[in-house]
């Protein structure tokens, strides 16, 4: 609701995304992608229908920490080392310990590729460091579901391709179920295992793409003709959205 009117963001919107999968939501900007993330992650409630998270409701599941949320920022604390961002959940939200058998912080940094980085401040690290440290920090007690809200989108070309092939290895790594907001219909291509289109106000679903590539895949596989194929047909279902 703003000061003048009410907006609706989504209007029947329904999908489910596969336990250890990878689904990218691709759309125009206010196509309500950031806000269906934030109803997953009960940021924001619905006013009508409901959204089941893990089996569970959207709050419950963020009461029991069984998701994490990579943000468009990476919004590490300035006066902490990398390490002590990772550990902060830790510190918040009643939490001092881990589950059985999840990745220490220190474990989480080298597998974002961040090993020898620990004492580091946010003001030394490139932004792709720093986005490298809010993954871990969201990956810190094994949640099942990553939320991602463009997380690459203010990076740099070459340091953005290189965190899309290093996202790919973490979550071939963790098995973690990932949801993941984006502009780019590369981007969407190469990470996902499937895509939801969305089109604009209000935010419906357009189309759901299977993409048939290969489940262990590197930069290369966008030059293909296989991957372009796909990419125009999602351009097509972006084209036909209004």
């Amino acid at each position: 609701m703003t000061e003048r009117r009410t907006v609706t963001a989504l209007e029947d919107v329904s999908f489910s995304v596969q336990s250890g999968g990878f689904t990218s939501l691709l759309g125009p900007s206010g196509c309500g992608k950031s806000t269906l993330l934030r109803v997953v992650a009960d940021l924001v409630a619905p006013s009508e229908g409901r959204a089941s998270v893990l089996g569970t409701t959207p709050e419950d599941a963020r009461r029991a920490r069984a998701f994490g949320f990579v943000f468009q920022d990476a919004a590490l604390l300035p006066w902490r080392t990398a390490l002590q961002n990772v550990e902060l959940p830790l510190e918040v939200g009643g939490r001092r310990a881990l589950p059985p058998g999840a990745a220490t912080p220190r474990e989480l940094m080298a597998l974002v590729g961040l090993a020898g980085w620990e004492n580091s401040y946010p003001h030394e690290l490139s932004g792709g460091m720093r986005q490298r440290v809010s993954i871990a920090r969201a990956l810190l007690g094994g949640p099942r579901l990553l939320l991602m809200d463009e997380p690459f989108g203010a990076l740099d070309e070459i340091t953005r391709d290189r965190l899309n092939a290093e996202l790919r290895r973490i979550w071939a790594e963790t098995g973690t179920t990932i949801l993941f907001v984006t502009h780019s219909v590369y981007e969407a291509v190469f990470l996902a295992e499937h895509v939801l289109v969305l089109s604009a106000n209000p935010g419906r679903v357009a189309a759901w793409e299977q993409i048939d590539l290969p489940r262990d895949r590197d930069l290369s596989i966008r030059d293909t003709a296989e991957f372009v194929a796909i990419a125009a047909r999602l351009r097509a279902h972006l084209g036909s959205v209004h």
